[in-house]
């Protein structure tokens, strides 16, 4: 069984999406263990510097690695990391449990990405398009992903 972690700079807001994620964290539980953290967001305005926005990411980045589990196998969500199919990081999932891995853990930075630190720690960059999501939708699109590789890796059918 996986231990799956889901680190989240930000706190989810809108009902809709609150519902959303809580929906999909009861379909997981039968799949595997799964908790979210979420760390507090740095403020910043149109107005930040580029130095002032490396600076963010990095505190926001501190509290992210804070939350770690040592032995985690972190997967760090990133425009400029690889793109897989279900099909793929179904199977990625499960030979990071055959391989005594099952400990993962998936990162989503806040309005500004990731920190150095946190990208440097990460054992894999997914990226889900070369689009920008916000990143509290993202959090809805990971945890259905989720739920649609594990059932993958099961050989339970999910799409037609």
């Amino acid at each position: 069984m996986y231990h799956i972690s889901i680190l989240a700079v930000g706190r989810l807001k809108e009902r809709y999406l609150i519902e959303g994620a809580a929906e999909y964290l009861k379909r997981l539980t039968s799949y595997t263990r799964i908790e979210v953290h979420e760390v507090n967001d740095e403020s910043f305005s149109d107005k930040t510097s580029p130095a002032e926005c490396v600076k963010v990411k990095e505190i926001e980045g501190g509290r992210l690695i804070k939350r770690l589990r040592r032995d985690t196998y972190l997967i760090a969500l990133d425009r400029r990391g690889r793109i897989y199919d279900s099909e793929e990081m179904a199977g990625i999932l499960g030979k990071l449990a055959l391989g005594g891995r099952g400990d993962i853990t998936f990162i989503i930075g806040g309005s500004l990405g990731l920190s150095k630190a946190v990208l440097d720690r990460a054992n894999m960059l997914l990226s889900f398009s070369s689009f920008t999501f916000p990143h509290q939708l993202m959090r809805i699109v990971l945890l259905e992903q989720i739920f649609r590789w594990l059932k993958i890796a099961r050989g339970e059918q999910y799409h037609r």
